[in-house]
Order: C-alpha cells, then structure tokens, then sequence
C-alpha cells in the first residue's frame, strides 16, 4: 500500500459535505448519508461525460430514469426493490463512474471496492447486502 508520509499508510477516506469521514476501504453504514449521494451522483457525469447536449447526463439522472422504468417494467415491485433499483449505482457518488473498459483494465481491486461500498449503502437502507438478480 502506498503512503501519503514514510511509514504512514495511504489515506483511504473521503470526508463527506455531511461531515461524516467515509472510510472506502472499510465503509461503515453508519457513515452513509442520503444527502451525500444525492449530491455526489447529481454532480457526477455518466460515460466521462461524453454526452450530447448543453450539460452533461448526471449518475443522479440516470438513477431515477432506471427506478421509473423498473416501476414500469414491474409496477407490483416493493418499496424495497424499488430502492434497490434507485440506489444501483449509489458507490459512484464517492468514487465516480468509472467507463467498464477502465474498470477491466482496473482489475478486481476496483470491482472490490465497488462492493464494499454497495454493500454499506444497502445495510444503511435496510437492503439485502448483496444485490438481487432482478
């Protein structure tokens, strides 16, 4: 692991606009907070932003486009799958949206990292730890 001063592990936490410290090697539900994510993927840009159009096509936008056709697709789902659906992409309010060709490269040191966080977010709103299939 690299280090930020000799002999000092490298940082591996980002402190939120709510004031909580997020570990993203570790995350802990308890530092999870919904007006965190909703700020962070409002302003992160799906596919590094090379979107057509005067602004870029938010991670926020694309969430809600996916919760409202999921709700189409299946009008009966509970309020949990519901929240699943909303919250697929809930890590990349933290680490950003990461184009899959990068994430291959990457290696499974990212798509670990990913989880961990997915997992968090998901014991935060009271959601299986692994998401479903569906």
């Amino acid at each position: 692991m690299a280090a930020d001063r000799v002999g000092a592990p490298a940082r591996a936490w980002q402190r939120m606009l709510s004031g909580r410290r997020l570990d993203l090697l570790d995350p802990s539900p308890l530092d999870i907070e919904i007006s965190d994510i909703a700020h962070g993927l409002a302003r992160v840009a799906r596919w590094n932003g090379q979107t057509s159009g005067e602004h870029a096509f938010s991670v926020a936008q694309h969430s809600l486009l996916v919760e409202a056709l999921f709700c189409d697709l299946v009008p009966e789902a509970s309020a949990d799958a519901r929240l699943a659906a909303l919250l697929h992409d809930a890590p990349e309010y933290v680490i950003g949206d990461m184009i899959s060709p990068f994430k291959s490269v990457m290696g499974g040191s990212y798509k670990d990292c990913e989880l961990r966080l997915q997992r968090a977010i998901h014991l935060r709103f009271s959601l299986p730890p692994e998401p479903s299939a569906a």
